[in-house]
């Protein structure tokens, strides 16, 4: 049989409904193929329970874009869905779906579909989605793996949480150092099974210790009778599993890697990262600062329950509570000054929202420097000085601004003199907060993308509203 008649073949395939109905043919689409009319045809088609019309529109989609669709859904809809059609659910649609509903998904499938999905994987996307499972699906996923598979996975549970060990796929492309171009051709060409994707063959040791490793591209590109190490790449690295993945995928990031060895205590080669999982870490770690800053839980997502949405921002908003009633209190002690110049009550909203706008910003550089390692021991120093002088020049700048407003407005001359004064004091120590806060406690410890706002917040209200306030009472009563 041809090529071209496989494909055929193929194609008829795919244009037969579960039970042998025949399917009406998909029109073609771009990748990114979830648009509202083809949500709204699958869920029309599910409330006809139109199987042929849920595969047909099914068909053309891209496993993320199922897994985005039974993410838009609603809890009600996303049953109907899996209890009509459950085929076009496989193991690249659980690995792309939300923790929270993946769990969902898995529970409503038959067992023997899951089990189906789970085989299909590698082991590292199989760890992956049983690290969020309870005891119960864990085990029967584990079971209906292949033995060898099983082995890998259990061994790669083993491995701390969030470590290399547990990001890694334990399929690997490994040949003795000292073959030849031409007998790891004949290598790769004659084995049983291989990764679906790998980009190195490593080089191992007789004690199956990672060496080196050579791109498949340069081996192919090479004569048979070419030693490989002749042909490994300068941009050779190894991690231990017990590694942090955050560390790994800035390894990824900062030397442009595409896989990297993952070894065991002793050396030995256990794994593999690649680079699209490393790049799945930077983007959840990236999430999870921009979170993290708005003080809500870092495991939020649009499918939370109500209540639990509440109680993962009860915390902050009361932290946030303290540092407003701070500032209160701050303000409670020129109460005679506000009530004999009410223009004073006027401004101190505009000081307060510029200090704290400047503040987030600095805070914003900073979190997101030190999470790329930019920020070091070494440049903390030229960076806070950076930041001030930042903070003074603007303050300056709308200082004269207010005070020009501030002079239209009330008709009173040091008053606009007061509050440009303040204007400046505020932003200066808006963006000295901003960036010396995260450093201490980075320095302690401390995750600064999740203290680091209330803190900033409060030292930018009791800055801003004191020099205002406390300029105001000196210069003007």
């Amino acid at each position: 049989m041809t090529d071209t008649e496989r494909l055929d073949d193929t194609a008829e395939e795919a244009r037969i409904a579960p039970g042998g109905a025949p399917v009406p043919e998909a029109e073609d689409t771009s990748l990114d193929g979830l648009d509202r009319d083809r949500i709204e045809r699958i869920l029309d088609a599910v409330e006809a329970k139109d199987v042929a019309a849920v595969a047909a529109a099914f068909a053309p989609l891209h496993p993320a874009d199922i897994a985005d669709l039974l993410e838009q859904i609603s809890t009600g809809q996303r049953r109907a869905l899996l209890a009509l059609y459950v085929d076009g659910i496989d193991g690249e649609v659980l690995s792309e779906l939300d923790e929270g509903i993946r769990e969902e998904v898995i529970e409503a499938l038959p067992r023997e579909v899951l089990a189906e999905a789970m085989r299909e994987l590698d082991t590292d996307d199989v760890v992956d989605i049983l690290e969020d499972l309870e005891e119960p699906e864990q085990a029967f996923i584990l079971e209906s793996l292949e033995s060898d598979d099983r082995a890998a996975v259990e061994s790669s549970l083993s491995w701390p949480e969030y470590s290399a060990g547990r990001l890694m796929q334990s399929e690997t492309v490994a040949v003795p150092q000292d073959w030849t171009v031409g007998q790891a051709i004949d290598h790769l060409r004659s084995a049983d099974w291989l990764p679906d994707q790998f980009y190195h063959v490593i080089l191992v040791d007789e004690r199956h210790r990672p060496t080196g490793y050579c791109t498949l591209g340069r081996i192919l590109a090479s004569r048979r009778d070419v030693p490989l190490t002749q042909l490994t790449e300068d941009s050779f690295l190894t991690v231990e599993a017990t590694e942090d993945e955050g560390e790994v995928a800035h390894l990824f990031n900062k030397y442009h890697l595409i896989s990297m060895p993952v070894v065991d205590p002793a050396g030995r080669l256990v794994g593999v990262i690649t680079i699209d999982d490393a790049m799945t870490v930077l983007d959840e770690e990236a999430e999870e600062d921009i979170l993290r800053l708005a003080g809500v839980n870092e495991e939020s997502s649009l499918s939370d329950r109500i209540l639990d949405t509440a109680k993962g921002r009860f915390v902050w908003l009361f932290v946030n509570l303290l540092t407003a009633i701070l500032a209160s209190v701050v303000i409670a002690q020129f109460a005679d000054a506000i009530d004999a110049l009410v223009a004073l009550a006027v401004l101190m909203p505009i000081v307060a929202s510029m200090g704290g706008n400047a503040g987030t910003q600095s805070m914003t550089v900073a979190v997101r420097a030190l999470a790329t390692r930019e920020l070091t021991g070494q440049n903390t120093r030229r960076v806070v000085w950076r930041e001030l002088v930042v903070g003074v020049i603007n303050g300056l700048a709308f200082g004269l601004i207010m005070a020009g407003v501030a002079a239209v407005w009330f008709g009173v001359p040091m008053l606009a003199v007061v509050i440009a004064l303040a204007m400046v004091a505020t932003l200066a120590s808006a963006a000295l907060s901003g960036i010396v806060l995260p450093v201490m406690l980075d320095k302690l410890g401390i995750d600064p993308a999740l203290a680091s706002g209330p803190f900033v917040t409060t030292v930018t209200d009791v800055v801003g509203f004191f020099a205002f306030l406390g300029l105001a009472s000196v210069m003007l009563l």
